[in-house]
């Protein structure tokens, strides 16, 4: 198992919940976290851009970043989405275990 944290953003609340529910009830991640508002600045298409977003932690596994892909862009309002994955080195293995059970396909 490679555990990893993907990194994400969305302009709100309500698309945060709405991608964060996608994201376990389909398995794709174990577990989602919705931070508070941040501020995000940014080039975008030449020009320099500000706007508030709601960040998400995104605790799956290597084979599941596809699905998590897959989902982020069916969901997400914007038109290039961030999408970062990190891997998990280092962890609670009690943690990671629940990370993996927590992804597995169940009848």
């Amino acid at each position: 198992m490679e555990p990893l944290l993907i990194l994400t953003n969305v302009p709100d609340v309500a698309n945060a919940e709405k991608l964060a529910h996608a994201l376990i009830e389909s398995r794709a991640a174990a577990c989602v976290n919705v931070l508070t508002a941040c501020r995000s600045i940014y080039r975008w298409r030449g020009a320099v851009e500000t706007a508030d977003e709601i960040p998400l932690l995104i605790k799956t596994t290597a084979a599941h970043y596809p699905l998590v892909e897959s989902i982020v862009r069916a969901h997400h309002p914007y038109d290039v989405p961030e999408l970062i994955a990190v891997p998990i080195t280092h962890g609670l293995p009690a943690y990671l275990d629940w990370v993996a059970k927590e992804t597995e396909k169940h009848d």
